[in-house]
């Protein structure tokens, strides 16, 4: 730990035991500031600041050092009382654990900070949390992820954004690092608001519809074709689209160019549109049949680079 950071982590709740957080509990951290301020140390900010957000108007800390203390206060008090069975309930949460959720958003949204809510969770030391009778508490860990992830859905539908193209984007990689979450979501969101988009969401779930009537028999497709069985052109088309799309799918997603990627998953749709004009995917002839089926699969899962499709609504 960097010497500041054990500095400011060791004196963030010192103020507490002042007469002043005393009678007035709504001071504590500004006294603490003010205490740290009063010894000339350079941690008086972090201090200060380690319990913004407040809530939703509230101002964020100044520091970056204040940002690393608030969003370990914040983990750590969620953790810790998710681990002891206090979850908020219907209207129930007295220790405001919600808004607790919210400020770890803000903060991580609004500071562009590249953590994913699974590795902030699993930062926290369990091994503190067995006390001196050996009793162990459950690892609050998944539960807190969702807790979180559900409050950023919330979060996010009140700020225009739809909560299926989140879903479908987290589905499809467990992505859970929202600053990139969000900026694949407003490129979907645009991509969708296009023809193009909308056409090819409709290609794409009858690929995903298809496939899951045939795998609910208990069958499975492999992602993969054998061009010897080919019989239309379209399913030569298909795959020579596919050939060409995925990898630059998969390129664009990995490096966050998202926009690109929606352009190289646009350059699919008149393949898929061909394809299912032209092709009879359940052909009586059981190797067309599979190899036709697992076109499809290649088609679910080059979509699936950026989304699960089925999620998506429309």
């Amino acid at each position: 730990m960097q010497p500041r950071l054990f500095l400011a982590a060791n004196l963030a709740k010192a103020d507490l035991a002042s007469s002043s957080v005393g009678e007035f509990p709504e001071l504590q951290g500004t006294i603490g500031g003010y205490l740290a301020s009063n010894e000339g140390l350079d941690v008086a900010n972090a201090i200060r600041d380690q319990y913004k957000p407040l809530g939703p108007g509230d101002s964020l800390p100044e520091t970056k050092l204040g940002v690393v203390l608030a969003l370990a206060d914040k983990a750590d008090t969620l953790y810790s009382l998710f681990a002891i069975g206090e979850k908020p309930t219907g209207s129930r949460d007295p220790f405001a654990l919600r808004r607790a959720a919210l400020g770890i958003i803000r903060l991580i949204i609004e500071k562009n900070l590249r953590i994913s809510l699974t590795s902030l969770y699993n930062a926290v030391d369990f091994e503190s949390l067995i006390d001196s009778d050996g009793v162990e508490y459950a690892n609050p860990s998944q539960s807190l992820v969702e807790f979180t992830f559900e409050r950023f859905k919330v979060q996010q539908r009140d700020a225009g954004m739809r909560n299926d193209l989140i879903d479908a984007v987290s589905a499809s990689n467990g992505e859970d690092d929202l600053v990139r979450l969000l900026a694949l979501v407003d490129a979907l969101q645009s991509f969708l608001a296009t023809d193009d988009g909308m056409n090819l969401l409709r290609g794409v779930k009858r690929a995903a519809n298809i496939l899951r009537i045939e795998e609910a028999k208990g069958e499975v497709f492999a992602p993969q074709s054998v061009a010897a069985l080919f019989a239309e052109p379209a399913e030569s088309v298909l795959v020579t689209a596919l050939d060409d799309a995925i990898p630059a799918i998969a390129a664009a997603v990995a490096t966050e160019d998202f926009t690109t990627a929606m352009t190289a998953l646009a350059s699919l749709r008149p393949a898929i549109d061909a394809f299912f004009d032209t092709v009879i995917v359940n052909a009586p002839d059981p190797l067309l049949r599979a190899n036709r089926l697992g076109l499809l699969a290649r088609v679910r899962a080059a979509a699936n680079n950026v989304a699960d499709f089925s999620r998506i609504e429309g």
